[in-house]
Parts: structure tokens; sequence; C-alpha cells
């Protein structure tokens, strides 16, 4: 470890040998060389946003791109605590003002995709669940995002509005947590985002959510104020936002925003 009544010896020592090496040194690896951008992402973007950040970085030479994945809620708060990071996108406009409340939110958000909400079960269907109101069955077990999670919060709607009163029989951090545990066959049914069914496969069959199409959720992205690249970060933006973005996420399941 180095401690900091070292830092100043070693970059003395640094800046002799640099001063030794002449001003001719090879330089032409690009100014963005060893920058990096940090992504706070609605954890149902996982796939594309690993997509992306694969163009970007071909796009970007020297720029390493760290998304971190999780719950809308989860990462507004950590961008409202200030943590070291370039952009948020989260899955709902709600949670997208908290930060932009906080003045955390370097500009106006934009959005750039939505998401209608799905039911999914394992592959088989071995409960036989044919219809979203067979939730209210005896013995079926289904679960839901947490209530403060955008995928929750839909559910929530949904579940009302379809006057389905059986309970979750348990509330997942985030909805991939809500995914895996159908895929594994931990539970007779959950509620997703269609953009995870379609990134399940074959793994889950998908069933229809009356009035879903009336409940959307739009996806807004914004850089932070805490950026230390805010050039790079809108250039995540940017892409985000361009054709070939847009095409990625509509491949995915996401409508346009």
């Amino acid at each position: 470890m180095i401690t900091r009544a070292a830092r100043p010896a070693i970059l003395t020592s640094v800046g002799i040998l640099l001063l030794a090496a002449g001003c001719g040194g090879d330089s032409d690896d690009g100014a963005s060389e060893g920058e990096t951008v940090t992504v706070l992402a609605a954890s149902s973007l996982t796939e594309t946003f690993t997509e992306l950040e694969g163009i970007y970085q071909e796009e970007h030479e020297g720029v390493d791109v760290r998304i971190s994945f999780d719950s809308s809620s989860t990462l507004a708060g950590q961008a409202i605590e200030g943590a070291p990071a370039d952009v948020l996108a989260t899955a709902d406009e709600a949670t997208m003002a908290m930060a932009t409340d906080a003045d955390v939110t370097a500009e106006e958000p934009q959005l750039f995709a939505t998401n209608t909400m799905v039911m999914v079960v394992p592959a088989g269907n071995l409960a036989g669940i044919v219809s979203f109101e067979d939730l209210n069955q005896e013995g079926i077990t289904y679960i839901a995002c947490e209530e403060s999670a955008p995928c929750g919060a839909l559910a929530k709607t949904l579940l009302d509005a379809n006057q389905i009163e059986a309970a979750p029989s348990s509330f997942e951090v985030d909805v991939k947590a809500v995914l895996t545990k159908v895929e594994l066959d931990e539970a007779d049914a959950g509620l997703v985002y269609e953009s995870d069914a379609v990134a399940s496969g074959d793994k889950v069959e998908t069933i229809e959510i009356p009035m879903a199409e009336q409940e959307i959720n739009n996806y807004p992205i914004a850089t932070l104020t805490q950026s230390e690249n805010p050039d790079l970060a809108t250039d995540w933006v940017d892409l985000v936002l361009s054709e070939e973005g847009q095409g990625i996420l509509g491949e995915a399941g996401f409508g346009a925003p």
C-alpha cells in the first residue's frame, strides 16, 4: 500500500523518469486512454446495455465502460448520495425524478425506451396457468418486485386493476431476480417486463396481462453532475438514443420512447 507520505517522493521519481525519456515519447494512444465511464442502469437493461458497452468501447479506444445494474430506486439513491458515476438510466420517470429533484442530473433526462409488463411461467407450465386471473386460484404461487422498484410499482397497479386478491409469495429486489426464480421453477409465475421475457427465450412461457398496454413504463436517461468525464458520458447517452442503440433495444423487446 502506498502511504500519503510516500506519494510526493514517488511522483517526483515519476517526473524524473518522464524528463529522462524526453518529450518525444509515444503518446498516440489518444486523449481517452485509461478513462472510465460508469453507468448506473436498471437491471432490465442488462442485455442491451452490455451489448452497447462493446460498441461504445470499439468507438472509444482506451475507454473502459463500467455498468452497475440494480433496482432503479437503489441506483437513484446511490446517485443522490454522490456515487462516482457518469450516467443514470432508470426504468421509470418517477425514480429519475428523485435524482432530478436532488439536482444530481446534469441535463434534462431524455426518454429512450418503453416497456410493458407480462406474466411468465416456467417452461412446461406445470401449474397449468392460462390467464392472469389464475393467480387468484388456491395453491398458485407467484412473485413480483418490491413495490419500491419500478417493476414492483407497475405490478401492483396491474394486480389492483385486474382485482387479483392473492398476494405475491415473495417480493424480489429487481426484475432479474423475479425472472431467475421463475426460470428455476421456484415459483409458478412471475411478473416481469416484456424485454425480460424475450431475453429468457424458451426458459419461460409468456402470458399477457389485461390492461398492460395502458400501463407503460418510460425509461429516462441523463448524465450526472458528479461525472468526471461529461463528454464521454454524453457520448454514451447519444449511443443509446442513436438509430443503432434504438435498434438493439427494439430487438430486445423494448418499445420506442
